[in-house]
This record gives structure tokens, C-alpha cells and sequence, in this order.
């Protein structure tokens, strides 16, 4: 007699679709983007309609509860472990909320996919490889519970063990869904900047992909560190940027770091680029006056610049359709300098593909989830031909 929860898990698996809510919060500790899609099939055969989205905003508190934590050198156990329930319960509150407003019953929801929060990523290619391990936080069985609604959680462990970065993760899911007739890049321009690289159809050659470095991450503590009265505490629309000047000795300092010089692929995080990698560089530059508005155009300049290199150094640009997503595609200091630095290229929004930039990260979570449920897996990637699913599965009884 087949167990009553494998057999749900059958089930699940033999519908020819799936209603599945995908759960991102990003290095960026803005908020929680809940996407509802509508997902059928897996493999190649994957088709996502994107039902309903919206993010929830992170109130200040809970903020600056968040940051205690993420991306700390040393921070207490006890905050650590009794976060990961605190999290979990607080994704609850939203994900049932933004339902109710829906007007859609938890009960016709398959299955939730929870990215949960990074709170330190630590991969190979981190350190000099001295480590190899991440850590999300947003316990999937607290999920489950709260809403009553089967949890896929914890994604980035699998991949890591399978001889993976543990990010970016996009690339799995884009594969399945953007593929066209011409080659095409998939840029992500969140906390971290990263990328997918898409053969055409019917193409033998590989899927090239990795983060090429800091974008939102840092603009955003530069604006809470000079400019901590504005409501918004994020540069809107590069207006601040747009003040400034780049300051040539602060970019070159920052520009020197081994991480832009290793090959793709390769994973990074606020660990890497944070206050400590910001602070060197101020204090480098600091026989030269260094307005707030000076380092928001030196910190642009910095990720359009990594951002361009990482992709040139992948292969030819020139009219290759790049399709941008994430918070910084709102950025228009960013995206103008990025036209400029990549010539020929075609820079687009991903809403061109039926995804809005700030759903697309939510939406592959639940993409990679349906797979864990319903398909063959990913390929492994250190080579070994298995397959593999991302996450791990929770019941809520």
C-alpha cells in the first residue's frame, strides 16, 4: 500500500498542471515578491501563465531584524535559529493575505515554492574556494503549517551538493522557458547581478552563466548611508546617480577585486560585496572629496561595467537580444550606461518574454519546484549525468 502522502505526491505529479505560488526575497532585504502561476507540464513541455503578483514590503523593523543576521560575520544562535521560524511565519502571513486579496482559497494552491532568505552564501568560488556551502532561512515545514499548502523550500543545498555555485539558480529554469530561434542573454539585475546565456533551440552548445558582481546590494547601502532621510531608501530611477560623478581612483580599487577576474561560473553575495568592500574603497579615495551622489555614479559605473566585461569576455554582443529583469531594470542611469558599454546589443525588458522584471525571480522558483515535483530534474553539474531535483518537500500534515 502506497503511503497517503507519496500517493498525493503522485497525484500531484500526474496533473497536467499545477497551481504554484513562488516566494523570493532577495539580498536586497526589500521585501517578498509572490508570484501565483499556473504551470503545465515539465522538461521542455514547461509552460508558466502568470496568474496574479505583487511584492510585499519589509516595514523598517523587520528590516533591520533581517540584517542583523545576513551576510554578519558573527551573529547569535539563538537569533539565528528562532529567525528561521520568525521568517517562515511572517512569508505565511503574506503569501495568505496576498491570497485572500485574490480572491483565491489556500485549498486550490499545489504547492508553494520558498526561496526563503539567504542569510550567508559561502560557495567555491567565495574565499578562494575554501568553502562550499550556503544557507537560506524560512523554515519550509513552519510554511507548510501556517498556510496548509504542500512547501517546496531550501533550493540552493541540492545544487551546491551536486557540484554547483548554489547560485544563480535562473539559468535551470530559463532554459526550459526562453529559448528562441537566436541566441539571447537573460540579465538579472537584483541585489547581485547575474546572467544566462541561451543557446538557440536544437543547439548542442552550453548554457553559459554566473553573477557577475554587486548591483543593487551596494547602491542601496549607499543611499542608507548618505542619504538617510529620503522615504524611498533606494536610488529611484538613478536619479541620484545622475548627480554625481564617477570617481575614477574608488572604481579602479573596486575593480581590483579577484572575484571579477575568475571565469563563469562562479556565485558571490553581500559577504563578498559589502560594507567591508565598500569601506576599503572609500578609504582608498579619501585624499579626494566623495559626495553621496559621487559614490551612487562610481557604484553604477561599477556593476554596468562588470556587468558588460563578464558578457563581452562570454562572447559577442552585437545583436544579441538581452532581456533585463530585477529592480535595477528600473534604473535608468544604470540601463543607459549599460546600452552604451555593450554596442549592438539589443537591450530589452523581460515583459517582452510575458514576464515582468520584478516577478521573474519568483517565477522561476516556482518553475524549478514544479520540476521537483513533476519532472526528470536538472542535470548535475559536476558532470556525472545524474539528474537532480532543487528543494526540499513539506506537508502541512
Amino acid at each position: 500500500m502506497t503511503p497517503p502522502r507519496i500517493a498525493r505526491l503522485g497525484a500531484l505529479a500526474a496533473r497536467p498542471e499545477r497551481a504554484i505560488v513562488g516566494l523570493m526575497s532577495g539580498t536586497s532585504l526589500d521585501g517578498l515578491d509572490i508570484a501565483l502561476c499556473r504551470v503545465r507540464g515539465h522538461g521542455e513541455s514547461t509552460a508558466v501563465a502568470l496568474e496574479h503578483f505583487v511584492t510585499r514590503s519589509y516595514d523598517p523593523e523587520q528590516q533591520a531584524r533581517l540584517r542583523e543576521v545576513v551576510s554578519q560575520e558573527r551573529v547569535s544562535l539563538r537569533d539565528l535559529t528562532v529567525l528561521n521560524a520568525w521568517l517562515a511565519d511572517l512569508h505565511a502571513g503574506l503569501v495568505l493575505g496576498a491570497l485572500a486579496e485574490w480572491g483565491v482559497p489556500p485549498a486550490r494552491v499545489d504547492a508553494l515554492a520558498s526561496h526563503g532568505q539567504t542569510v550567508y552564501h559561502a560557495p567555491g568560488s567565495w574565499g578562494g574556494g575554501a568553502a562550499h556551502a550556503t544557507l537560506q532561512l524560512g523554515d519550509g515545514d513552519h510554511l507548510a503549517v501556517r498556510t496548509g499548502i504542500l512547501t517546496v523550500s531550501d533550493f540552493r543545498q541540492k545544487e551546491l551538493a551536486g557540484g554547483g555555485q548554489g547560485a544563480p539558480l535562473a539559468p535551470y529554469a530559463d532554459a526550459l522557458l526562453f529559448r528562441g530561434d537566436r541566441p539571447r542573454i537573460l540579465l538579472n539585475l537584483g541585489g547581485i547581478a547575474n546572467f544566462t546565456w541561451l543557446p538557440p533551440k536544437g543547439s548542442a552548445a552550453p548554457i553559459r552563466h554566473g553573477d557577475t558582481g554587486p548591483a543593487n546590494t551596494l547602491l542601496d547601502r549607499a543611499v542608507r548611508r548618505y542619504f538617510p532621510d529620503r522615504q524611498r531608501l533606494y536610488d529611484v530611477d538613478g536619479a541620484l546617480a545622475a548627480q554625481g560623478r564617477v570617481h575614477a581612483r574608488m572604481l579602479a580599487l573596486m575593480k581590483d577585486h579577484a572575484y571579477f577576474r575568475l571565469p563563469c561560473p562562479k556565485s558571490t553575495g553581500p559577504e563578498t560585496f559589502g560594507e567591508d568592500y565598500l569601506e576599503t574603497a572609500l578609504l582608498g579615495a579619501q585624499h579626494e572629496p566623495v559626495r553621496g551622489p559621487d559614490v551612487l555614479a562610481t557604484l553604477t559605473r561599477l556593476t554596468a561595467e562588470t556587468v558588460a566585461e563578464a558578457l563581452l569576455r562570454e562572447g559577442q554582443v552585437a545583436g544579441v537580444e538581452v532581456f533585463v529583469s530585477g529592480g535595477g531594470r528600473h534604473n535608468r542611469t544604470l540601463m543607459r550606461e549599460l546600452e552604451a558599454l555593450l554596442p549592438g546589443a539589443v537591450l530589452a525588458d523581460s515583459a517582452a518574454l510575458g514576464v515582468p522584471p520584478d516577478a521573474k525571480e519568483a517565477l522561476l522558483f516556482a518553475v524549478l519546484a514544479n520540476e521537483t515535483l513533476a519532472g526528470a530534474g536538472f542535470p548535475a553539474a559536476d558532470g556525472s549525468g545524474r539528474r537532480i531535483g532543487f528543494g526540499k518537500v513539506s506537508f502541512p500534515d
